[in-house]
């Protein structure tokens, strides 16, 4: 079990202990119940995931990707924060922006099916929705995937322009969109107004 360091607020487990826990949790069995468990708080691991999807322990990248993996499988988010959960310890970890990064997608049909930097795949629909985030200075959009449970993936760049180029301009809630249809459902991203000539 993690101990708390009571000088930072650190917790004094070390990732290969918490990956010990979570391959007995989760073994044999598809994805953990992470939302069923409430182990205690320990106190927040020094783990951050990175905007482009990266995992840090300790202020270095994890090499290992099956380790990256099988982290993927026990995160939670509870309100704004992110925490490795097992049935034992819950520990609080950074997360940049989202914890996944969609990396591909294909054209199934007409369904838009992506899939993750840890292997996640989902196809865009009313379970799995899609949403554009602009930013306030710079109009720069940041577009998402609901991947599972309340926990996004961030649609790199190169995905993105794949994406726009098989967009179209739609009526949604009496607005002309510009936008992306998959699973039946319309996924607005930019007003047709604005977008330029």
């Amino acid at each position: 079990m993690a101990k708390t360091n009571q000088s930072d607020g650190r917790v004094s487990v070390s990732a290969e202990s918490l990956a010990s826990s979570a391959r007995a949790a989760g073994k044999g069995r598809g994805l953990p119940p992470v939302d069923q468990w409430n182990p205690p708080f320990c106190g927040d691991l020094d783990m951050r995931i990175a905007r482009d999807g990266t995992w840090f322990y300790l202020g270095t990248p994890i090499g290992r990707v099956e380790l990256v993996k099988l982290f993927s499988t026990i995160i939670r988010r509870d309100g704004d924060d992110y925490f490795l959960v097992t049935p034992v310890e819950k520990v609080g970890i950074v997360v940049d922006d989202a914890p996944f990064v969609a990396v591909d997608f294909d054209r199934v049909g007409a369904d838009l099916q992506f899939v993750t930097n840890v292997g996640d795949v989902a196809v865009a629909s009313p379970d799995h929705p899609i949403r554009v985030v602009r930013d306030d200075k710079t109009g720069e959009p940041s577009p998402y995937i609901l991947i599972r449970r309340n926990l996004e993936a961030l649609i790199d760049r190169k995905s993105f322009y794949r994406l726009v180029d098989l967009g179209e301009v739609v009526e949604f809630e009496g607005v002309d969109w510009f936008g992306l249809t998959s699973a039946g459902q319309f996924f607005p991203i930019i007003p047709a107004a604005e977008l330029s000539d």
